[in-house]
């Protein structure tokens, strides 16, 4: 019994992060005009897994519409691209959006994940003209680990060992990004006492690197977005960092941490503390205006 029990705490206690109810959990109302979908397109292919992405493209402008690539959260180990949520407002704005799978942490641990977001971002260049849309400029926005992704994957630019697999006369460059609670320097995530203990050797993080994070240092110096913001900085593009003052799966120390270092080093970061909210859940819905801003404003 006093197993059964200790389980039962468990998932209450990880679901927040390990699901995609700890990303965004009121859904998004989709697209409101017409809408050309595409679902299940493949875009690389790893050790006999299809790595698949779905794209909305809003009809009727006269233009191909820029792109925004939405990566989902889940703590690397669940998620889905099934569920964009509220990225799906930006096909309202006139913007193109991909919502990609990559490989979770139970099947291949890092670089992978990385990897296979770049070779995303190749693939939608690659085939820009075959879908009708603009991939001059890539904005990208995620979720929690998700958010980890995108932040590392602008810090990344550049970067050419992640670059890996197909179509590499393209760049994976990415031109904004906005980062919802995404976690940037794992071996700081206990800074402040929250909802889960991080420094273990089972938690998301460890499980990431495929190690005890605490025992890997050079493995969490190279998941860690903040590890590349003094290495070509010209290219590194302009953030949104938002997180919710009342966290407590990853702690809001994660986004200003990532916020001060790019200040540090003179780069283009904006962070918003949303007053009142968690990891995902109420008060996010109305966060939504100020990414679509962002992402007019940059793309």
């Amino acid at each position: 019994m006093l197993q059964i029990v200790h389980l039962i705490f468990l998932v209450c206690i990880l679901m927040p992060y390990g699901s995609e109810t700890g990303g965004l959990s009121i859904p998004s109302a989709g697209p409101n005009h017409a809408t050309r979908e595409y679902s299940d397109l493949v875009y690389a292919r790893h050790q006999g897994i299809d790595l698949l992405l779905d794209l909305y493209v809003p009809d009727g402008g006269t233009e191909p519409p820029p792109l925004v690539v939405w990566v989902h959260g889940g703590a690397w180990r669940g998620g889905s691209k099934k569920n964009p949520r509220f990225a799906l407002e930006l096909v309202n704005r006139g913007f193109a959006v991909a919502s990609i799978n990559y490989r979770l942490s139970q099947q291949a641990i890092f670089p992978a994940q990385i990897i296979d977001c770049k070779a995303a971002i190749r693939w939608l260049r690659a085939h820009q003209q075959q879908y009708q849309i603009d991939a001059s400029k890539i904005g990208v926005w995620g979720s929690s680990a998700g958010g980890h992704l995108v932040a590392l994957m602008g810090a990344t630019n550049g970067y050419s060992e992640w670059d890996v697999g197909e179509n590499l006369d393209q760049s994976s460059s990415v031109q904004a990004v906005c980062d919802w609670y995404g976690p940037t320097d794992f071996l700081r995530m206990d800074d402040v006492p929250g909802k889960m203990v991080h420094l273990t050797p089972d938690s998301p993080e460890s499980q990431l690197v495929g190690g005890d994070i605490r025992e890997n240092p050079d493995k969490v110096h190279a998941v860690n977005p903040i590890s590349y913001l003094n290495h070509q900085t010209d290219l590194i593009p302009p953030y949104l960092i938002m997180h919710g003052s009342k966290d407590g799966i990853v702690i809001p120390g994660q986004s200003e941490l990532l916020h001060q270092a790019m200040q540090d080093n003179q780069l283009n970061s904006e962070l918003v503390i949303v007053a009142g909210a968690g990891h995902g859940g109420p008060g996010w819905e109305e966060q939504v205006s100020a990414v679509v801003a962002f992402f007019e404003k940059h793309l």
